[in-house]
């Protein structure tokens, strides 16, 4: 298996792809930000860029034309939550940088070094149609976990679009381990922290001391200063309703934090609350039986009808193979589309669905200037589709990101090639170096 790995990593450190200025036309085009698809459209990404995305778009002269033939072609999936490039081997303890219980840092953590483009599961979600993902570290020995990062899913050496992204804390049962056993324990750990880093930020001699009892460290207090400010968003993993509001009243201690809910089983139940406070939510669609005491009310309807409420809901994998299996959320955006047909249920629209997994996470972490969508100014991550991307079996046929084609070859490939025909004698490499 070790070998495996290393040549598969081998296969992945060739000369990056250049960036391509082309034109993809005669398509079914899913600008992803909610509106209908357009019959015969064209995109054209010049400099690794979307220049123009539409009907009517006219190919500059020199640009190569790559007819879709009347294929979906939309921009690259977003995984709203992940942690690919933190984990190869799940059990194999040094293969993965998901947490860091041992550690006297928090919220100072940063997961940027820890990321690898050459684990085998980059390639996997790529040929899934993933282009992008929010990556979140799993925990630390402290109550916040740390900065995630957005990604990009290339097969180059530079993973990492943007560092420090976000933070990262999960509230309820997980929370209240980490704070000494309730919820009580829990809220009042957070506030703590926050008002030491606030303190910390007006004058930095409040916390001269940075022993390993100390509260915080100093590069925890710097990350929360951004929290505190709305300069990084603030992750929350929370799943009971009456643990979701208190999560919101926060906000009138901290008026300019930047919540974004993880998760929320329960969120259905006070939708309108979530709504008022204009907080993004990620959801699980599948998350639909309770699991613990703190998801009784887990129901497959949860994401359409907090949608329906008016709340920002994108649509990610998480507590299910989050490293793996990002392309899952193709599924699950098309779940929701079912149950939109099915009477007493609640889900969303196709464009609504496709939104949720492309320019909403994109939004959820600020970033939706620059991914999410195939409007102009945004990156040139671009996928054609043999079919609906929504349906179970559809699959990429091409697939670009920031302008350069991308390979969507794996390593599962190039082992199912190698043993498709076994023959007597030697078997045939699995990869060329």
């Amino acid at each position: 298996m070790i070998r495996a790995l290393l040549l598969s990593a081998a296969a992945i450190v060739a000369a990056p792809a250049a960036a391509q200025d082309i034109a993809i036309t005669n398509a079914k085009l899913v600008i992803g930000d909610g509106s209908a698809p357009i019959e015969g459209g064209t995109v054209v990404v010049r400099g690794g860029k979307v220049v123009a995305a539409g009907a009517g778009v006219a190919v500059p002269a020199g640009v190569e034309r790559v007819d879709a033939q009347g294929r979906y072609v939309t921009p690259g999936i977003v995984a709203a939550f992940s942690r690919v490039g933190l984990t190869e081997v799940d059990a194999v303890t040094g293969t993965n940088d998901r947490s860091a219980p041992r550690t006297r840092f928090s919220a100072g953590l940063d997961i940027a070094p820890a990321l690898n483009p050459m684990g085998s599961p980059v390639a996997v979600n790529r040929a899934s149609g993933v282009t992008r993902a929010i990556v979140a570290p799993s925990g630390s020995s402290n109550l916040f976990a740390g900065q995630g990062a957005v990604v990009d899913l290339a097969d180059d050496m530079d993973m990492v679009t943007k560092p420090r992204a976000l933070q990262y804390v999960a509230f309820g049962e997980d929370g209240s381990a980490k704070a000494g056993g309730s919820r009580a324990a829990l809220f009042l750990l957070f506030r703590e922290q926050l008002l030491a880093a606030r303190s910390y930020a007006r004058n930095p001699a409040t916390l001269a001391e940075w022993g390993n009892d100390a509260m915080i460290q100093r590069a925890d207090a710097d990350a929360l200063v951004r929290v505190i400010d709305g300069s990084t968003p603030l992750f929350v993993r929370v799943d009971r309703a009456v643990d979701i509001v208190n999560v919101i009243k926060l906000k009138g201690e901290f008026p300019a934090l930047k919540l974004v809910l993880v998760g929320a089983t329960e969120g259905w139940l006070v939708a309108r609350d979530i709504a008022a406070a204009k907080v993004p939510v990620l959801v699980s669609p599948l998350t639909d039986l309770p699991s613990s005491f703190e998801q009784l009310g887990a129901t497959q309807s949860n994401a359409g009808r907090l949608k329906a409420a008016g709340v920002d809901v994108s649509v990610g994998v998480f507590d299910d193979d989050d490293a793996h299996k990002m392309g899952y959320a193709t599924q699950y955006a098309g779940n929701l589309v079912g149950l939109a047909r099915v009477p007493g249920a609640s889900g969303m629209t196709w464009d609504q669905a496709f939104a949720s997994i492309s320019s909403v996470p994109a939004r959820a972490v600020g970033m939706e200037g620059s991914i999410g969508s195939l409007r102009p100014g945004r990156a040139g991550d671009v996928v054609i589709w043999d079919n609906d991307p929504l349906e179970l079996g559809s699959r990429p046929t091409m697939l670009w990101i920031d302008g350069k084609a991308q390979s969507l070859t794996t390593r599962q490939d190039r082992l199912r090639d190698r043993y498709l025909t076994p023959q007597e004698g030697a078997l045939p490499k699995a990869y060329d170096r």
